[in-house]
């Protein structure tokens, strides 16, 4: 069955993409969080929330790590006292260069098996089912 098919390639892919990203010292999240400030800039931790679909809580989690690591800093939103904006810094941008590099190395592995032209086709489908099921 497909379904089954689907779901024992993506046990694969988390462990293949969790491996990669404790080989680098990060989660997941560290990632996620990082890409999207460098695509979208500075940002409310709300925001920030929203646009990787992580919880809320977990996102302040994940920020006070890197922070902790001086890949992003809190200001307090000019706008409004209440929210702090997070800003990527150098060190941040390195990192999120190296954990691409993993990460683009990790699927080179996951589908090692498919010609480029498969691996288009393989994303446009699963995206098509993704964007059918998210409404």
């Amino acid at each position: 069955m497909p379904s089954w098919l689907l779901t024992q390639s993506a046990l694969q892919a988390q462990r293949i993409i969790a491996e990669t990203f404790a080989a680098g010292n990060a989660r997941g999240y560290h990632y996620r969080l990082l890409a999207t400030l460098a695509e979208y800039g500075p940002a409310s931790q709300a925001t920030l929330g929203r646009r990787t679909g992580i919880d809320r809580s977990d996102v302040v989690a994940a920020l006070n790590e890197l922070a902790d690591h001086g890949y992003v800093v809190r200001s307090p939103d000019p706008a409004d006292g209440r929210r702090n904006i997070i800003t990527l810094t150098a060190a941040g941008e390195q990192q999120c260069e190296r954990l691409r590099t993993l990460v683009l190395a990790a699927q080179d592995e996951l589908f090692a098996p498919l010609a480029p032209s498969e691996r288009d086709q393989l994303a446009a489908m699963l995206a098509k089912v993704l964007n059918h099921h998210q409404g």
